[in-house]
């Protein structure tokens, strides 16, 4: 493996210890002038012609075999475009379908507010007596019946970071009868993930996260290749046809995952993701994740040090916990903005959470150190009680 971190493939701000890049990652090297060769060269100079020219079309499926390999999925079934949102209803719509004499859609209270609004939103317009059931995480495995036509999961709880195990998981789905969606925004560059091994039916995730693609960076979705051709896509969109030029006037899947993809890709996001994705050659996920557990581990052991007003909330047993950590706070928002204020930046869960993202990408045992300093020293002495350190921000 290269060697971790890598800070040089990174545009860091001088004087910032980053701790957030599982919320938006950093700015890749390269990225910019990637994004500026496709705005003046290939958009300025050759119009239209660019879809051909510089292969814009192929674009999507290039960047999505390249999630691929990070995901542990094989080439050709990762479709990228759209968002993250878009990708839960896709996925879960499809799985609905193939499973079409159940009615309960099985997640847990902890998973991300977007994937329940979905799979609510969903369910109101089928209209056919779908239920949602949420039960606490550690209750999910025993919730799986044969009552449940879906189980979808996010793997990696984007508050605390407690992590679901994949594998066991998605074998309990399938011994009930159940279809299998995990969601990997808190995953994907992150943790180890191995798609084809766990037979999962889809997968969806972000790619501005850990992969640092950019805020709104386009989402991704993973479809098991042998059901591909089982998939009737909720949102049968123009780039999902198989013959989009052909301009029939009903639909017909492509035979791809392809089938997946729905509105026009978006280039310029597209070309900074497959920049930034340059930063990964070369990385064994495997010794990632060890630097991760290792950069983690040093961080609660700190903090627990010289931080005792904190309270973990994230899993002490690294095994099950993703790349992040989470400390409860009671006055969490205003010595997170104090941090933030000293170069060290974070971000705020509700109601009371400090979250801590660790990527070895371009984070060392240094930054870890330097970042405890700070904030031994605002919780210390109070710091966070300045006024200016109340105001909330429409995002935390």
């Amino acid at each position: 493996m290269t060697d971790l971190p890598r800070k040089h493939l990174f545009d860091l701000p001088e004087g910032v210890i980053y701790l957030d890049g599982n919320s938006l990652g950093p700015l890749p090297r390269g990225a910019a002038e990637r994004v500026q060769q496709v705005m003046t060269l290939e958009w300025g100079q050759d119009l239209i012609r660019a879809w051909n020219t510089a292969e814009w079309m192929a674009l999507p499926a290039k960047v999505g075999d390249r999630i691929a390999g990070l995901i542990g999925a094989p080439a050709g079934s990762v479709a990228t475009g759209d968002t993250l949102s878009i990708k839960v209803y896709q996925a879960l719509a499809a799985a609905l379908k193939m499973n079409p004499d159940r009615r309960v859609i099985l997640s847990d209270a902890g998973n991300f507010p977007s994937d329940l609004y979905m799979a609510q939103g969903l369910i109101g317009t089928i209209d056919k007596g779908y239920e949602l059931r949420t039960p606490a995480p550690e209750d999910v495995a025993g919730a799986i019946t044969d009552e449940v036509a879906v189980v979808m999961l996010t793997q990696v709880d984007y508050r605390s970071g407690r992590m679901h195990d994949m594998k066991a998981i998605t074998e309990k789905a399938h011994a009930a009868g159940a279809v299998m969606i995990w969601d990997l925004a808190h995953s994907a560059g992150a943790v180890p993930v191995d798609m084809a091994g766990c037979n999962a039916e889809f997968a969806v995730g972000c790619s501005y996260k850990y992969l640092n693609g950019g805020p709104g960076a386009p989402a991704f979705i993973y479809a098991r290749p042998d059901l591909v051709g089982q998939i009737q896509p909720a949102l049968a969109g123009w780039l999902g046809h198989a013959a989009p030029f052909a301009m029939e006037p009903d639909y017909r899947p492509a035979m791809s995952t392809e089938r997946l993809r729905v509105g026009t890709p978006p280039i310029l996001q597209l070309a900074a993701l497959d920049a930034a994705l340059d930063a990964w050659e070369g990385v064994d996920m495997a010794a990632l994740r060890t630097a991760s557990v290792a950069l983690c581990e040093k961080f609660i052991t700190e903090v627990e040090a010289r931080c005792p007003m904190l309270t973990l909330a994230s899993p002490r047993d690294g095994a099950g916990r993703g790349s992040q950590v989470s400390f409860a706070f009671e006055h969490g928002y205003a010595a997170m903005q104090a941090l933030i204020d000293r170069g060290v930046i974070g971000d705020f869960r509700a109601p009371d959470i400090m979250r801590f993202g660790f990527t070895p990408l371009y984070i060392d045992e240094a930054d870890v150190v330097a970042a405890v300093d700070v904030m031994e020293e605002v919780l210390r002495d109070e710091i966070w009680r300045d006024a200016k350190y109340q105001v909330k921000s429409r995002v935390t």
